[in-house]
């Protein structure tokens, strides 16, 4: 077994260790855990059987397995990116929300306070 395999092996066991923590604390929907655990097992299949990209990479049409591992892995990066971008948006689309509301939720606080009479000085 070459050092890359061991490398690829442990890192994959040690990423699906993170993802089951991370669904055992809440943080991660089931279908989210579904996948990356698929994806994970298969770094793990292709770290004990190299060949096996090879195959792949057959049938989908590319020269080498390596290619084919290449772009998969560009694909998933800029599919997860998109992904990433689109929660920034939606999370400050909220923000912007919450900040207005609460903006107009103070002033309004302090208009109120401006109508109360001020109680007499105290002798």
């Amino acid at each position: 077994m070459h050092a890359i395999q061991i490398v690829l092996i442990c890192f994959a066991a040690f990423a699906m260790s993170r993802v089951l923590i991370r669904y055992r604390r809440g943080l991660m929907r089931m279908l989210h855990v579904e996948m990356w655990l698929l994806f994970w097992i298969c770094v793990v299949v292709v770290g004990l059987r190299p060949e096996t990209t090879d195959l792949l990479a057959n049938w989908l049409g590319v020269g080498r397995g390596v290619d084919t591992a290449m772009y998969l892995a560009l694909l998933m990066i800029f599919y997860l990116l998109f992904r990433c971008f689109g929660k920034i948006e939606d999370l400050d689309r909220q923000l912007t929300k919450v900040v207005r509301a609460n903006a107009l939720r103070e002033m309004e606080e302090d208009l109120d306070a401006a109508k109360q009479p001020e109680p007499p000085p105290a002798k």
